[in-house]
């Protein structure tokens, strides 16, 4: 049988477009949404759970674009919960779920762990975000390898590497790099077949390397043309790593849907043809947009070569020449679950301890994201779109982004109005997710990582 509720009183921005709505009624049957309407005009069902609204406006629940919720995890954390990294995860999706993030894209993690927890939360099990995720990116090197990137990178002994390794690269790291375009596609296409992934992820250029701090271009045109066709053909969304100008512009040649870091050029602006090529054809950005006190802070203390290449003044100038031109900007944090354990950690205490508005605190990025693109003036109404609808328009979500009949029952009640004080979006009063209201309080249910007062 299923349950009735009705988030009545309120004033409902739905998500489309709309103005607010004041004195509006969103009933809810099951884990949808039956109707939005004025208050009064449509008779309740017996029954039904009333949740009251009254001053407060109701939105869609929040998405974020880009977190690792498998991120950041300690070599310690590594191997104390090598048998079963399911509590890291899940204590992730608890800390998202606890400030209004009601979905997650995972662009990048432990594929198994996160299919199993996808699996948890759609079934009821784990009260956390819902969760899409890409597994690994394809075209990054091996997880423990020597060039990796992160925490784990030439620390392991190789008997560990080895016994590690399997679960965290799929066949298509970097040796795809030497590959041919048809034999990077047959790669890829078992991998999407085997892995069960929601959505592809690939490099169109390597991370920041730590010692030329320059990324350099991975696949050839045609091998990105061969990832991003056999994503499509599978009916998933496909976007790519960038960190420079013509890694970019390959990207958007090969026809990729998203693009991910679309604003970091390094020390070279985003070209003003490129520019143009994205407000013309609304490719989705997802923009990492650190606020103004973040990039003072990396300017006094950042670690190279993030400092200098990455979270610079010329990705200030970029996010904003995005905003002002009309780009459509996606949410997005990276973000990871962060506490003292992890920022007092050698591997990443350069980048985190200390940091001022960190932009990658899971829980709290989300919220300095909506703040910081307010600050450049992006209009409120795009402000919240790009937390919500656009997200999933990007991902190809139907079911997910509005407040309107037949789609998943995601809503927030906030404490004030988030289109007149962008503050409004911290003031949570009460979320709803699958129709079900979610106690915030128990949230997260077991800390490992996480900040006590998190």
């Amino acid at each position: 049988m299923k349950t009735f509720r009705a988030v009545v009183g309120g004033t409902v921005i739905d998500g489309t477009g709309a103005p607010g709505r004041p004195g509006w009624t969103v009933l809810i049957e099951g884990n949808r949404i039956r109707s939005v309407h004025p208050d009064g005009s449509v008779e309740l069902p017996e029954g039904v759970e009333i949740i009251d609204a009254h001053g407060c406006h109701v939105i869609p629940g929040l998405m974020d674009a880009n977190v690792h919720v498998t991120g950041a995890n300690t070599t310690e954390l590594m191997l104390q919960y090598e048998s079963d990294y399911s509590p890291l995860i899940d204590e992730g999706l608890q800390i998202a779920l606890r400030a209004g993030v009601t979905t997650v894209f995972d662009t990048a993690g432990i594929l198994d762990v996160l299919v199993a927890a996808r699996e948890r939360v759609e079934n009821g099990s784990l009260v956390g975000s819902r969760l899409f995720l890409a597994g690994q990116i394809i075209g990054f090197p091996e997880a423990f390898g020597p060039d990796a990137e992160g925490q784990a990178s030439g620390i392991f002994g190789p008997d560990t590497t080895a016994r590690l390794a399997p679960r965290l690269d799929r066949g298509v790291n970097a040796e795809l790099v030497r590959m041919a375009p048809d034999e990077v596609r047959a790669h890829v296409r078992e991998y999407i077949e085997t892995s069960g992934i929601d959505f592809v992820k690939y490099a169109a250029c390597t991370h920041i390397d730590p010692a030329q701090a320059i990324p350099y271009i991975t696949f050839s045109e045609a091998a990105q043309r061969a990832i991003v066709e056999e994503g499509h053909r599978a009916g998933l969304t496909v976007q790519a790593h960038t960190m420079s100008p013509e890694s970019l512009r390959m990207e958007i040649e090969a026809g990729a849907d998203i693009l991910q870091h679309g604003s970091i050029t390094g020390n070279r602006p985003l070209p003003d043809e490129t520019l143009e090529v994205i407000v013309e054809r609304q490719l989705p950005v997802a923009a990492l947009l650190p606020n103004e006190r973040y990039h003072t802070w990396m300017e006094a203390y950042g670690p190279e070569p993030r400092r200098s290449y990455a979270f610079n003044r010329i990705l200030q100038a970029n996010n904003r020449r995005l905003i002002e031109a009309g780009a459509r900007l996606l949410l997005t944090t990276d973000g990871f679950v962060e506490g003292s354990h992890v920022r007092s950690h050698p591997a990443w205490s350069s980048l985190l301890d200390g940091a001022v508005d960190s932009p990658w605190k899971l829980g709290e990025g989300h919220f300095l994201w909506l703040e910081a693109v307010t600050e450049m003036g992006m209009a409120p109404m795009e402000v919240l779109l790009s937390g919500t609808r656009y997200i999933a328009e990007a991902y190809q979500q139907p079911e997910l982004g509005t407040l309107e009949p037949g789609k998943r029952a995601d809503l927030l009640v906030l404490d004030g109005d988030p289109l007149r004080d962008v503050r409004a979006y911290r003031r949570i009063v009460q979320i709803v997710k699958d129709g079900t209201r979610i106690d915030r309080s128990s949230l997260p249910t077991r800390r490992i990582v996480s900040d006590p007062d998190h």
